[in-house]
């Protein structure tokens, strides 16, 4: 049977540690752009780009190699089913002579079911790089976008991996917080789980004004969620929807309502 060298497992360890500090990297990158006063941003917004663009590649450019990796780690894997198969059938011509237990037989089963396992194990990590390099292609589309103009139209949406952006043109105040909580309330039956009213410790230390805006603990992938983004579209009310951390910008899955919070 053909096994897997440690060479080969040190080889995907590295590519894996490289496209989670990229993963980190980029993300953060992009936030920070989007976050500083565009006053102070114009001389350095072209830095910005190309240092994110680089970014976007480099990370592109990874992943392709970390699939290539797994390609050949599927070929080895693929040989050792192969392999197995063919000890399994030697075991069963064996076990009808009576000449290995039934016990025997059951680990080389066991064997090749692990075997194919790994198949589909590389097989599914393989589909996830293409996925990884598609919304990598569909946030660097929506970057430009934004970058096109300077700013994000009144209305727009743009998705990513990371986050969603809904820039509501009603004019948006924390006062008006009880209109969300109420529709919260009456649609969902419980309170409208707010993290943060206002600024927060957090925002402090990453020093975001966050004075007109508050956080609330809800995944946006979820039904809550997504009830709850769809009431602030209709009312125009802009939001910003966090599908995982991102250094410095959010600490976990969340939705912040109200304009993106500026740094000082």
């Amino acid at each position: 049977m053909v096994e897997l060298t440690s060479s080969n497992e040190d080889g995907l360890n590295r590519w894996i540690i490289l496209l989670l500090c990229l993963a980190l990297i980029i993300p953060f990158t992009a936030a920070s752009a989007h976050t500083k006063r565009p006053a102070k941003q114009s001389a350095k917004k072209p830095k910005v780009t190309n240092q994110l663009s680089k970014l976007r590649e480099d990370y592109i450019k990874a992943t392709k190699e970390y699939k290539a990796s797994l390609a050949k780690l599927q070929a080895i894997y693929e040989n050792n089913v192969q392999k197995a198969e063919e000890h399994l059938a030697q075991s069963k011509t064996l076990y009808s002579e009576g000449l290995i237990s039934k016990s025997d037989l059951g680990e080389t089963e066991t064997s090749v079911a692990a075997a194919k396992d790994k198949v589909n194990e590389v097989r599914q990590q393989m589909a996830t790089a293409d996925t990884q390099i598609a919304n990598t292609l569909v946030e660097a589309e929506a970057e430009a976008q934004m970058a096109k103009s300077g700013r994000l139209a009144k209305g727009a949406l743009i998705r990513t991996t990371s986050f969603i952006r809904y820039n509501g043109p009603a004019a948006w105040a924390l006062s008006d917080a009880w209109k969300v909580q109420r529709f919260f309330l009456e649609a969902f039956k419980q309170p409208l789980p707010v993290a943060v009213f206002g600024q927060g410790a957090i925002h402090d230390r990453w020093r975001l004004d966050h004075r007109n805006a508050m956080d609330v603990s809800l995944n946006p992938d979820g039904s809550e969620g997504q009830g709850l983004m769809k009431f602030l579209r209709a009312n125009g009310i802009p939001f910003l929807a966090f599908r995982e951390a991102i250094p410095g910008t959010a600490t976990g899955p969340h939705i912040h309502i109200g304009r993106p919070s500026r740094r000082y």
